[in-house]
């Protein structure tokens, strides 16, 4: 197939040479689809973040309609009944796995930009279409009969009826015999397991030769992935939503969701017979031609590699600069394994043995950078990141070549590598699969396939199971079109049950309530949810924590309540909420502060606001220095003890941006914002959290911690209000309790100095004594040295239960007699310890010393291990000194 593909591109066909004087740039055609949907009076919105940050049921954009997911459910409310955009994608893992068939094939991408237009409720099956056809054929000019359309044949098992109204629709524009029937998995589109979906209608490009097309019908080639026979745009009638028990519920209005992506898009109007082939990519194929020396083209792996890292660096860059850095679990881990696999295939077929990937972010952004202008203002995270990731796995990659010949040596003789040590280096070490046969037919070896994909499997059964979250359909109690927040003002409030659900997360059985409205904040933006109660006379639940989920604030209970319908009380817990502002506000305090100590450069990475911490992330370049940190917590005291007003207000963005307000890494925000100011020279940032009215309610700020979370982040972890009260009043107990121990009066490093040095003189008269009683006990083994017929031989148990002693007495007695035999025990904490020591001549005959102390150690349960001169080993049963001994003397010749 491979084969195939790289052919196929010699044989690009010409047919836009008739129309087109001037091939367009990508940058021109995403340019000319916006201005298109802005004549049809639709508003041009920006692409929400790649990295999604409160929808528990997804980790990244998947799909152009995930940021509108609320308007289809009937959440929210539609700003405008007519949108178009340009929005970034990622598809890895889930329903939309496409992760190993890219690079690996010619148009797969993790990352891709799905260009769409969506109607809100407002037109639906005539316009879109229509629109559709004048787009593609009369502004892009793509010659109509290289074209056909599908349209949902329907599905009895649904009770789901044929899409008459879209194939007579067409009719108008396009010969029936190129309108195809297409089945619920192809032409009716569903984002995951629930949620809003409804039938669709295909439109694929034949890009055939003339030749080709002659010979045989594309139309037999729609939808039987065909590389020149495409999909290039959908468009989706959202009509239904599909429940958790598998049925269908019609949505409160009909909408139009459309894709076309933007990388395919770019390979029929540059006349292309792959994405990879266009200027979205070949810039960045270019430079690593010109940095591994092979050529593009010539090679099927090194085309492989060369498209998987070009596809694998906009993902990674678009990432960090949306606010995810590669780590070890979650979204992070996604990340990481991304640069994991283009680091791996440069490695492997490119034979880039230094960090390269950082060095694509420059072309990158000339590419991209005019649309998407975050990975232009984060380009210095970008490639401090991606440079400190690429020199970490590139250790892990030496350590597991490493491992892998420890293993060859072990198992000399075998044909095949076990299975399992194959998941062993991809699990610990990140090798492909592909790698580890490489370097297993280099050595005349195979690898045992069917092993490693059971570990494989068993690995994705426990990813599965600990991840596992079943969801109930939500039981409405009543109509409410808008959840309101009130936990601004207010901690309590009489609220309803408007809707409730049962989960099971993990085998655990959880409770989801809806209110009317509620005074509990849902986790958002670092700060974590409120926890406390609803109560009624008779019956008290637990609130355990609240999130959001599609704009709603869900509230976990530990148990249904008695009576849904009932009016509660609904309490937050108010010392723990005072906790969290606290943070919060000294959050804030805290970002100030390292501006103003450490630079302007210094930006907000990513938090957390806890009731027990704070954790803040930011950009800078190298540990801070312990003077600066003082300095810095000096000045968030100084705020505290001022009792600075907290100023909050919401207004339009754009005022807020004049008065400088500083935004969060990687969020999406409205038109209308949430300002809080703690004085206006001072801190002025864009926040949806919960505040002190005044600085002084936070007491007392106290830095535990400064260290690295990734190239360029660093972290600190602080705690304020009681916390940090009770962290001082526990402090200066300890150096009370100290004080008292080193009898010293007050000064208390004097009397550690003194403690210091009265240590060290101990030590030496230590040491001293060692090696006075190492000399003694030399001596007496010199003595009890036995002559053999053709070796010396020492075995005896001593008393000394220092480890290096014993090694050096060892040593220094195997050196002195070069054909001799040496093994002692001794008891060192309790435990029995044997060491046995071989002469250069014994070794150069034969004799092991590894294979002597597996013998012994039996004797006293234990084990160890060695060199042919030296070994040693622990055990638990000081009983089988004896037995070791009496079973050493037996030893006349090498095992």
């Amino acid at each position: 197939m491979l084969i195939t593909i790289v052919a196929f591109s010699n044989f690009a066909p010409h047919f836009f040479n008739k129309y087109y004087h001037h091939m367009m740039t990508s940058t021109q055609i995403r340019k000319q689809f916006l201005d298109f949907f802005t004549s049809k009076q639709h508003e041009i919105v920006p692409s929400a973040p790649m990295v999604i940050k409160n929808d528990p049921t997804l980790m990244f954009t998947n799909a152009g309609m995930n940021q509108f997911k609320d308007i289809f459910l009937g959440i929210a409310p539609a700003k405008f009944n007519r949108v178009a955009d340009s929005q970034k994608c990622l598809r890895v893992s889930g329903k939309h796995n496409d992760l190993e068939e890219v690079g690996v094939d010619t148009y797969h991408h993790t990352m891709f930009e799905m260009l769409g237009n969506w109607s809100f409720g407002d037109y639906f099956k005539e316009e879109a279409i229509a629109w559709a056809w004048e787009l593609l054929t009369e502004v892009f000019k793509i010659p109509k009969d290289r074209l056909y359309v599908t349209v949902f044949e329907g599905d009895q098992s649904e009770g789901l009826e044929f899409d008459r109204d879209s194939f007579e629709i067409w009719k108008k524009y396009i010969s029936e015999d190129r309108i195809i029937n297409g089945n619920k998995k192809d032409n009716f589109w569903e984002m995951g397991d629930t949620g809003p979906c409804g039938p669709c209608t295909e439109i694929h490009v034949d890009m055939r030769s003339d030749e080709e097309r002659k010979a045989k019908d594309g139309k037999a080639f729609v939808n039987a992935d065909h590389p020149q026979v495409i999909e290039i745009w959908n468009n989706v009638f959202m009509e239904f939503n599909r429940k958790a028990d598998g049925s269908l519920e019609a949505l409160p209005a009909k909408h139009v969701d459309t894709g076309m992506g933007f990388e395919r898009l770019c390979m029929v109007l540059q006349n292309k017979q792959s994405t990879y082939d266009t200027d979205v990519f070949q810039p960045l194929i270019k430079v690593l031609e010109l940095k591994s020396g092979k050529k593009y083209g010539e090679n099927t792996q090194t085309d492989i590699a060369m498209r998987v890292i070009a596809d694998h660096i906009r993902t990674i860059a678009f990432a960090i600069a949306d606010g995810q850095l590669p780590e070890s679990n979650k979204a992070g881990y996604v990340i990481r394994r991304i640069l994991r696999r283009a680091v791996r295939y440069g490695y492997t077929f490119l034979n880039f043995n230094e960090p390269f990937m950082y060095s694509l972010v420059d072309s990158l952004i000339e590419v991209m950078g005019e649309a998407f202008p975050e990975v232009v203002s984060q380009k210095g995270l970008i490639i401090n990141v991606i440079q400190e990731e690429e020199n970490s796995f590139l250790r892990t990659l030496s350590n597991g070549i490493n491992r892998f010949n420890e293993y060859l040596k072990k198992h000399k003789g075998q044909h095949e590598i076990d299975g399992s040590f194959a998941f062993e280096l991809y699990d610990t070490y990140g090798f492909p699969i592909d790698l580890t046969q490489l370097i297993a037919r280099e050595q005349n070896l195979v690898v045992d396939m069917l092993g490693f994909e059971a570990e494989l499997q068993k690995q994705k059964e426990r990813s599965r199971s600990s991840t596992a979250i079943a969801a109930g359909d939500w039981t409405s109690l009543q109509e409410d079109d808008k959840q309101e927040f009130i936990g601004y003002t207010h901690t309590s409030a009489d609220v309803k049950i408007t809707k409730y659900r049962e989960v099971n997360a993990k085998g655990k059985k959880q409770i989801h309530l809806v209110f009317n409205l509620t005074p509990f904040y849902a986790e958002s933006g670092g700060q974590v949810g409120d926890t406390g109660t609803i109560s009624t006379s008779t019956d008290k639940v637990q609130i355990l924590d609240t999130k959001k989920e599609h704009g709603q604030i869900i509230h976990f209970a530990d148990k249904l309540p008695n009576d849904v319908n009932a009016i509660f009380k609904a309490n937050v817990n108010v010392e723990r909420r005072n906790a969290i502002m606290a943070n919060h506000s000294a959050t804030h305090l805290l970002h100030a502060a390292l501006r103003n100590v450490l630079g302007e450069h210094v930006e907000q990475k990513g938090s957390l606001v806890a009731p027990d911490y704070l954790r803040f992330d930011f950009s800078h370049f190298s540990k801070i220095e312990a003077e600066d940190l003082k300095t810095i917590e000096n000045i968030v005291n100084e705020k505290i003890l001022a009792n600075i007003q907290s100023s909050i207000k919401e207004m339009p963005i754009a005022e807020a941006k004049k008065l400088g307000a500083m935004a969060l890494f990687g969020e999406k925000y409205g038109d209308v914002v949430r300002v809080v100011s703690i004085d206006p020279e001072y801190s002025v940032e864009l926040c949806g959290g919960t505040h002190v009215q005044a600085t002084g309610a936070i007491g007392y700020f106290k830095i535990i911690s400064e260290s690295a979370v990734a190239a360029g982040v660093r972290r600190i972890e602080a705690i304020s209000s009681k916390a940090a009260g009770k962290y001082v009043s526990e402090e200066l107990e300890l150096i009370q309790q100290v004080k008292g121990m080193l009898r010293s009066g007050k000064d208390v490093i004097k009397g550690i100095q003194n403690l210091q040095e009265e240590n060290s003189a101990l030590q030496k008269q230590v040491e001293l004594f060692r090696r006075e009683k190492a000399a003694s006990v030399k001596k007496e083994l010199i003595n009890s040295i036995s002559n053999e017929v053709a070796f010396r031989k020492l075995i005896s148990k001593v008393d000394i239960d220092h480890a290096d002693t014993l090694k050096t007495i060892a040593f220094e007695l195997k050196q002195q007699f070069p054909d001799l035999l040496l093994v002692l025990a001794n008891e060192t904490n309790g435990k029995p310890m044997l060491t046995v020591g071989l002469g250069d001549k014994l070794v150069s005959t034969g004799w092991n010393a590894t294979s002597i102390i597996k013998k012994l150690s039996g004797f006293i349960q234990g084990g160890g291990g060695g060199q042919p001169f030296f070994a040693t080993a622990g055990g638990k049963n000081l009983a089988g000194i004896d037995e070791a001994l009496k079973a050493a003397q037996e030893i006349n010749s090498p095992l």
